[in-house]
């Protein structure tokens, strides 16, 4: 066996399918026997099925549980017997003469233990961990501290990632990508597999390092490419990618270093952890919280010049009004105002005028009608109007300079559709089409771009209609997008190779910026990524679901609210009908503060899936018999798609005693 190519899969059935149509392609390309295994960690997203319909070739390791990426890598190594065997992540694609073209290398250079490629993002942009040295102290504490990006190719400072190394010449290198690591077995016997104390992350240094230590050479090979689009598992911005990435580090200098060293490490690691994570939350938050900030700052103002000009101009008793009135009330009248906005949907996209004169509207008569009740608050009617009248003016305008600096016209209320061009044969275009209309996804399809020789481009062919004449041929692609001013390109790969694909990506101009999709052969899914630091994304036949409206989710959220304040108030009596006291305490306390949900899916994963849920619709069903997970992610679709808030209360009646539960 010439070849063992390892994947484990957790939950991205969509990148499965694509990376083994295209590991497919490249077998038959090396020509020499291949085993592939996949390796399941118990995912719920039909990755299994799919590969049993699809890949009867494949050996498939379906495990029950998740252990974890080294031991479900170990699970398949024990099995392998390839005199090379290549760990794979699930979110990649590979070319067409990868496999040749690496084990061509290793042949070539019998004292290579591990090799790895050129890596790109969605977008063909180069990823800099295809080559990386060895996360020392001051390595690590360059990266950590944001010094290795202020200076890339820095021989001191850009270490991590090696930016003064040529990207398109091999050299020996100290570490590897678990993306893309193809291993000599004679290494791996001597040196041993995976080390099980990783879970995620570090595992592929880790290995790397010992290769180097039991005598072998890594390399950074750029004679063949692959797409990595970092998937689910890669969400870098999270705080918990922060924790777990930075904690495998710890284990690793506990592991390999000194002791004086590894302490060393260990107090840069914990301290960029805390640096990292703070960062992350308050990234987040700031980016959520922006628009209330300033909305909530231009009414501050604008209040500020109203009061000024009432006192000066038409107060009924001369002077000033008290300091607490701009220190307290006002701040009071904005929170209500902006409340009662964002739950009209005045926050929504797209943004429509009726609903932020609604909210501010609503807002402004709780305002006049609480004063009534607060003698010592109540200032003048007249500036709560005149307030509300300038809090309209404030968000619809802060709203339509945004619209107009983004899409340089004042039509809030309309959708934007992307133009998009489809690259590869008539038949695969008009399924690509039937694909995204299936979807809903807000695009204008433009045409399709013939992969074959015989496209002329129509001068006269309308750009607002699918028509049967291909806008062009591949050679005219650049123009193509100039002309038409596309936003995307979706690449069809049963027409197109992978390498052919990468290709264009790389040659295509950056200006105007387009981003680029791929529809496997044979796929329902369309898969791409933004950027390097985004997740890939896609688009399926996705059913459209009620729990996913935002008006939906503002009602339910308010009924959590409202359900845990009630139960809280009642506790004393409620507690002693619960079986885990402290834990119905405990969930009550967790729904406030949005970490929980009463009601949600419990067994469905997906994009629905937001929070933890307390109770899942399937516990409130009458059946004599325990129901099946297929059965409870039936009802709990059921439920998400026709999902109104009432259907919550109904639930948490049904499962009143079961309110206390993990």
């Amino acid at each position: 066996m010439k070849l063992s190519v390892i994947i484990v899969n957790y939950n991205v059935c969509y990148f499965l399918e694509q990376a083994l149509l295209s590991v497919r392609r490249a077998v038959e390309k090396l020509g020499q026997p291949v085993e592939v295994f996949v390796v399941d960690n118990n995912s719920a997203d039909g990755s299994v099925a799919m590969v049993r319909a699809r890949f009867p070739e494949v050996i498939l390791i379906a495990n029950q549980d998740n252990p974890g990426f080294s031991k479900a890598n170990n699970q398949a190594l024990r099995r392998a017997t390839g005199q090379y065997q290549l760990l794979l992540n699930p979110d990649t694609v590979v070319e067409e003469d990868t496999f040749r073209a690496c084990c061509d290398f290793m042949d070539a250079h019998p004292g290579c233990g591990g090799l790895g490629v050129k890596m790109l993002d969605g977008q063909g942009h180069f990823l800099p961990e295809s080559k990386r040295a060895l996360p020392t102290p001051a390595v690590a504490f360059y990266k950590m501290f944001g010094l290795a990006k202020l200076m890339p190719k820095s021989r001191t400072f850009g270490r991590y990632h090696l930016g003064f190394l040529d990207k398109e010449e091999t050299h020996q290198v100290e570490v590897l990508s678990g993306a893309f690591m193809l291993l000599r077995k004679a290494a791996l016997d001597q040196i041993g597999l995976l080390d099980e104390d990783y879970f995620m992350y570090g595992e592929d240094i880790d290995l790397s390092y010992r290769l180097t230590r039991g005598g072998w050479q890594n390399y950074y090979f750029p004679g063949t490419r692959i797409i990595h689009y970092k998937g689910e598992s890669t969400k870098r911005t999270s705080v918990n990618y922060v924790f777990v990435f930075y904690r495998a580090m710890v284990i690793f200098a506990q592991k390999h270093f000194a002791p004086g060293r590894a302490g060393l490490f260990s107090l840069l690691i914990n301290s960029a952890i805390w640096l990292r994570a703070g960062a992350a939350v308050a990234e987040r938050l700031l980016r959520r919280a922006a628009p209330l900030l300033l909305d909530a700052g231009l009414i501050w103002g604008g209040m500020y010049f109203l009061k000024t000009y009432w006192e000066r101009n038409h107060k009924f008793v001369p002077g000033d009004y008290p300091p607490q009135y701009m220190a307290a009330a006002v701040p009071a009248y904005i929170v209500v105002w902006l409340t009662s906005t964002y739950l009209s949907g005045g926050y929504d996209q797209p943004t429509r005028t009726s609903r932020i004169v609604r909210g501010v509207a609503v807002g402004t008569l709780l305002i006049s009608a609480a004063s009534n009740f607060l003698d010592a608050w109540r200032f003048s009617k007249a500036l709560i109007i005149l307030g509300g009248g300038w809090a309209v003016v404030a968000l619809v305008g802060r709203q339509l300079l945004a619209h107009f600096i983004k899409y340089k016209n004042l039509r809030l209320s309309e959708r934007h559709q992307k133009n998009i061009a489809i690259v590869g044969s008539g038949a695969e275009s008009q399924r690509v089409r039937q694909l995204l209309e299936a979807a809903h996804v807000s695009a204008r399809v433009i045409g399709y771009v013939s992969v074959g020789e015989e496209a002329v481009l129509e001068e006269n062919s309308p750009i607002h209609q699918f028509t049967n004449s291909p806008l062009g041929e591949l050679r005219q692609l650049a123009d193509i997008i100039r002309l038409y001013a596309l936003n995307e390109l979706i690449f069809c790969g049963k027409d197109l190779p992978a390498s052919q694909i990468i290709a264009l990506m790389l040659s295509l101009p950056a200006d105007p910026p387009v981003a680029y999709k791929i529809l496997p052969e044979d796929s329902q899914y369309i898969i791409g990524s933004s950027s390097k630091d985004a997740p890939g994304d896609y688009y399926t036949l996705d059913i459209e679901l009620n729990l996913n409206q935002p008006q939906k989710a503002r009602a339910k959220r308010l009924i959590d609210l409202l359900v845990s304040a009630g139960l809280l108030l009642l506790a004393p009596l409620l507690i002693w009908l619960q079986p885990n006291k402290t834990g119905f305490l405990r969930n009550c306390a967790a729904v406030l503060l949005g970490r929980r949900t009463w009601v949600g899916l419990r067994h469905t994963p997906g994009p629905a899936r937001t929070v933890p849920a307390v109770v899942s619709p399937a516990d409130a069903a009458n059946s004599a018999a325990p129901l099946t997970e297929v059965t409870k992610r039936r009802l709990e679709l059921l439920y998400a798609k026709d999902y109104e808030p009432g259907m919550d209360l109904t639930v948490l009646w049904r499962c009143r005693r079961r309110l206390g539960q993990a």
